[in-house]
């Protein structure tokens, strides 16, 4: 109910206006003010058999739902980039959009989805765009997301994006130059970003798996001088959680893409519907290589942390091996250490030599033994 209210405080502007006295004063209502006007619209136009009409000047939404309702058919495209609540209110009440529709589409962070009000979809898409980086490190960001928002009716398309990627203008422009396939209607458009944003993943997907085998080579190869096994661990991690991001943006969107290909829909045309199973067909590819990615970066990351649970064995038997030698002559120079007077050899005249060559013969034949297993 208070997004209800509002939606109708943002439609109809208040008749109370403060004086610098802080009184309130009381101005007529604008009748002739048009509450579909919005400082977020990037795009407004209207098509007519797969052709935009030309107009003077700028088209706000109202004036381009009136041209098509009175002038014949076609549909209205209106595209909006982060529109607050009141910037994006005049134009909920002028198509009727539904409350939580809206609510969806101002917040944003929504899930990808597909509902239906009435004789409106709504549908939502997370853009993926890959953030270029010279190297892949433990704070490094691989994959910026997006999101788009489409209502499509009978007679319009209303597009809502919030972040700084995944622009539709040339979108709108490669489909403004082929006319047969707008002649189509709205659900053209919702097919075409639906197939912009499902490409736009195959080409993050690629450049990801770079990056992934790029690590997977530095993981498996011999470590460089001054550096320890297990070092690529924040770098692992940190690639398997932009993984995970980029997951949550394709798999939800499966279940739309397989309703829009194969379920019925009033306000989907039967010839682009064809269109929407290569759409899901590619969707699913990507599908496939993000769960490949999650699998292949588990795998990477155990073989990581085992390299260095070896090589900390490793050392440990080094250490170990050492302090085996070492006892030799720290237990017989503790036996002669003790300064008793009653004890054997101390009045030989070659006892000291003869010590110390026991002594390095006998560290000499741990260190061959121990050698000779692998444990130096």
């Amino acid at each position: 109910m208070s997004m209800i209210r509002d939606l109708r405080a943002a439609v109809r502007p208040s008749l109370r206006k403060r004086t610098a006295s802080g009184y309130p004063t009381y101005t007529a209502y604008d009748a002739t003010r048009d509450p579909s006007a919005s400082t977020a619209v990037v795009d407004c136009a209207v098509y007519r058999d797969g052709r935009r009409l030309k107009e003077d000047g700028t088209l706000t939404p109202r004036e381009a739902m009136r041209r098509v309702r009175d002038g014949g058919g076609g549909f209205a495209w209106i595209g909006l980039h982060e529109p607050t609540e009141a910037e994006f209110a005049g134009i909920a009440a002028e198509f009727g959009l539904h409350p939580l529709a809206v609510e969806d589409a101002v917040h944003a962070h929504q899930r990808p989805k597909l509902e239906r009000y009435d004789d409106t979809l709504f549908t939502v898409f997370k853009t993926i765009h890959y953030v270029e980086h010279a190297e892949l490190t433990a704070t490094s960001e691989v994959v910026e997301t997006g999101e788009v928002m489409c209502f499509t009716g009978r007679d319009f398309v209303i597009t809502v994006r919030h972040g700084g990627q995944g622009s539709l203008r040339n979108l709108r422009h490669r489909l403004e130059a082929d006319p047969e396939l707008l002649a189509k209607g709205p659900s053209a458009v919702l097919h075409a970003i639906a197939d912009h944003v499902v490409d736009g993943y195959i080409a993050v997907a690629d450049a990801v798996e770079i990056d992934i085998d790029q690590i997977e080579i530095d993981v498996f190869s011999p470590p460089a001088k001054g550096s320890t096994r297990g070092a690529d661990t924040g770098r692992i991690y940190q690639l398997k959680r932009e993984v995970l991001e980029f997951k949550r943006a394709v798999s939800p969107l499966m279940r739309p893409m397989q309703l829009l290909s194969e379920r019925p829909m009033r306000l989907v045309d039967p010839d682009i519907q064809k269109y929407f199973r290569d759409v899901a067909d590619h969707l699913a590819r990507v599908q496939e290589q993000v769960v490949g990615f999650d699998e292949l970066l588990n795998s990477i990351l155990q073989a990581n942390l085992a390299q260095a649970t070896v090589a900390q064995n490793e050392d440990m038997r080094k250490i170990t091996s050492w302090a085996a030698i070492i006892a030799v002559p720290t237990a017989v120079c503790g036996v002669y250490g003790m300064n008793f007077e009653h004890m054997p050899e101390l009045q030989w005249k070659y006892g000291y030599p003869m010590v110390l060559t026991a002594i390095i013969g006998t560290c000499f034949a741990i260190h061959r033994t121990l050698k000779r297993n692998g444990w130096l």
